[in-house]
Parts: C-alpha cells; sequence; structure tokens
C-alpha cells in the first residue's frame, strides 16, 4: 500500500536533493550561477526569460539558501535575480530562514557589458 500512495519516491527525493544541494554549492561557489539583489544581472547578460518565484525555508541559512538555488536551476535558471531574506526569532532560540528570489534564463546573444566595451576582434575570440 505505501508503495501506491508513492513513499519510496519521496525517500529517494530526500536523497537527491542533498546530492544536489552538493553540486549547486559548487557551482554557486566556482561564481557560475550569480544571485543577485538587484533585478538585472550587471556585468552579464540582459534577462531573457523569467521563470518564476523560487522560495526555501528551513532552520540552516546555507541549507535553505542553496535549497533556494537549487530549486531554480531544477527549473532550468542561469541566475536569480531579486534575491531576499528573512529571519524569524522564536522564544526557544531558534532561527526560521526564507529565501526567495526570481529564478531568469539570461540571453545568451547579446554580449556582456564587459564584452561591449573591449574591440569586436577580441569579443569574437572570447565566444
Amino acid at each position: 500500500m505505501l508503495f501506491l500512495l508513492g513513499g519510496e519516491k519521496k525517500k529517494k527525493k530526500a536523497e537527491d536533493t542533498v546530492e544536489n544541494l552538493d553540486r549547486v554549492r559548487e557551482v554557486f561557489l566556482a561564481g557560475r550561477f550569480p544571485v543577485v539583489t538587484t533585478t538585472d544581472l550587471d556585468g552579464y547578460r540582459k534577462v531573457s526569460r523569467v521563470l518564476g518565484l523560487v522560495v526555501c525555508r528551513g532552520y540552516d541559512s546555507e541549507q535553505t539558501f542553496f535549497g533556494m538555488a537549487a530549486r531554480a536551476m531544477n527549473k532550468g535558471a542561469q541566475a536569480i535575480v531579486g534575491y531576499q531574506e528573512t529571519v524569524a526569532f522564536h522564544p526557544d532560540g531558534s532561527k526560521y530562514f526564507t529565501c526567495y528570489g526570481t529564478a531568469v534564463q539570461y540571453d545568451l546573444q547579446t554580449p556582456t557589458r564587459a564584452q561591449a566595451a573591449l574591440p569586436a576582434e577580441t569579443v569574437e575570440m572570447a565566444v
């Protein structure tokens, strides 16, 4: 009966999430997944597609942040704009974190601001 209700899938999903958080952490720390508080990606390409709001909540700030980034990457996002976080303090001394932002993809056809400042032949070599 548990199999019919999908109990096995939930356990497997929780294991995948932990592995996914490690991969997301590596990608973020390598600088390949920008998370910004502004509405545009300064120095990056123009936002071409908005994939929607991503939210993650939890008692560990790092896990909450990377959980939000993982949800964005699972949607196919290349960045998060409008990032915000809140902390709720409970009477027992614990903290509850909420991280949210808008998952976006950026346009690969338009040059970045840094590339636009370079001579045309240099940009062609970089692409």
